[in-house]
């Protein structure tokens, strides 16, 4: 990852944006095609851990660098501002989806 909190956290949008979006359609594609068995849970879950490793990565890699290398104080404002600007974003997802949900918009809905 950078430097810069803006990407960081901005990688981590676009990742469960992805993610997301690939579960909603791809579930309406494979509806009555796909018996369940024990691999949907071994698949949810490997999903899960996927999604711990990437989050810990776009968070904490390069603020961990900074504080090994003896930078404490850029590492932590890194961190912080990293998840400052995350918390953003994802309060703009949850505004948009209240709008889209009370516009009733078609397909998005």
């Amino acid at each position: 990852m950078t430097t810069n909190p803006f990407y960081n956290a901005l990688s981590a949008i676009a990742y469960i944006a992805t993610l997301v979006t690939t579960v909603f359609y791809g579930s309406n594609l494979l509806e009555g095609v796909v018996e369940e068995s024990i691999f949907l849970p071994m698949g949810f879950l490997a999903t899960f851990v996927l999604s711990a490793a990437l989050m810990g990565y776009f968070f904490l890699y390069q603020p961990l660098l900074l504080l090994l290398d003896g930078h404490r104080e850029k590492g932590v404002k890194l961190f912080l501002e990293t998840v400052g600007i995350f918390a953003v974003a994802t309060v703009l997802v949850i505004v948009i989806a209240l709008i889209v949900g009370s516009l009733g918009i078609a397909g998005l809905k």
